[in-house]
C-alpha cells in the first residue's frame, strides 16, 4: 500500500535525502586513481554517524557495508572491497541513511581519469534522463510518464534501459510501494498524488539490456560486460512540479574547484 507522507514528513525526508548527499559529496572528495571502494565505503560510514545517523544499508537485509560501489559493468549492488579505482573507470556510488527515523536515499557515477568518450555520454545521458522522469513527476501524471521519459531519452542514444531493476518508494521503509521502472508507456501505471515520495533512478547500459547477478548475492552486472551507469534522486510528488529532495550541487561544487 502506497503512504502518503504528510508535510513534516517530507521535511524529515529532505533533512535524511541532504544528509545522504552531503555524505556522497565527501566520498567524491576521495575519488582518484589508487583508492579502494572499502576505503571510500569507511568514509561515508564515519561521515554519516558524525551527524547523527545510521548507514540505511548497512544490515539491510544482510547487506554488508555502507555504501553500494558498482565499478564499470557492475550496474548497481556492489560491495566496497579492496577493489583500488583505474584510470578510465567510472564508479556508481549508492548511499542510504536513516536519520530521525527516516530513510534517504541518491546514487550518481563517477568518471574515474579518462573515460572514453562513449561512456561519458552514457553518463551524461543517464543523468539527464533522471531529470526527464523528474519533470514527469506532479500529481495526476501516472508512474509510465516517469518511465517512458527515462527510456525514451536513454533509446534515442542508443543505450539500453534495465528492466529487472526499478526505483520505488521511501519512507519510514528504504523501499516502499509504488515500484517505479524506467521504462513504460505514458498514461499507464500507478497515478501519482501529492504526498507520494519516490525515488527515481535510471540504470542504463551501453551495450545490451540484460543483467546477471553475481554469486556474492547482491551484485548486479551487465551480460556483456559493457559499462552501466545509475544516478538517483528522491523526490516528492508536488502539483505543478516535482520536489527533489536530494541534490548533486554538494558533488558539484567539488568538480567546479
Amino acid at each position: 500500500m502506497i503512504q502518503l507522507k504528510t508535510a513534516e514528513e517530507i521535511e524529515l525526508l529532505r533533512a535524511s535525502n541532504l544528509l545522504v548527499s552531503k555524505a556522497l559529496a565527501e566520498v567524491a572528495r576521495r575519488i582518484a586513481v589508487g583508492i579502494s571502494t572499502l576505503k571510500l565505503d569507511a568514509v561515508a560510514e564515519e561521515f554519516i554517524r558524525d551527524h547523527g545517523a545510521k548507514p540505511g544499508f548497512l544490515g539491510y537485509k544482510g547487506y554488508p557495508k555502507t555504501l553500494c560501489t558498482s565499478v564499470n559493468h557492475q550496474v548497481v549492488h556492489g560491495i566496497p572491497s579492496s577493489y583500488t579505482l583505474k584510470d578510465g573507470d567510472i564508479l556508481s556510488v549508492d548511499c542510504g541513511v536513516v536519520y530521525e527515523g527516516y530513510f534517504g536515499d541518491s546514487a550518481y557515477t563517477f568518471a574515474v581519469g579518462n573515460v572514453p568518450e562513449r561512456v561519458r555520454l552514457l553518463l551524461k545521458t543517464t543523468r539527464e534522463a533522471l531529470y526527464k522522469g523528474i519533470e514527469q513527476a506532479v500529481e495526476g501524471k501516472r508512474i509510465g510518464d516517469i518511465s517512458n521519459a527515462v527510456q525514451d531519452h536513454c533509446e534515442k542514444h542508443k543505450f539500453a534501459v534495465v528492466r529487472e531493476m526499478v526505483g520505488h518508494g521511501i519512507g519510514k521503509g528504504l523501499h516502499e510501494a509504488p515500484e517505479v521502472p524506467n521504462y513504460g508507456r505514458r498514461g499507464f501505471g500507478v497515478k501519482l498524488l501529492a504526498g507520494m515520495v519516490m525515488c527515481i533512478e535510471p540504470m542504463i547500459n551501453l551495450g545490451k539490456k540484460e543483467i546477471v547477478q553475481d554469486p556474492d548475492g547482491w551484485t548486479i552486472f551487465t551480460a556483456d560486460k559493457l559499462p552501466s551507469a545509475h544516478f538517483e534522486h528522491c523526490v516528492a510528488i508536488g502539483k505543478n512540479k516535482a520536489e527533489v529532495l536530494s541534490t548533486f550541487d554538494f558533488i558539484e561544487e567539488i568538480y567546479k574547484n
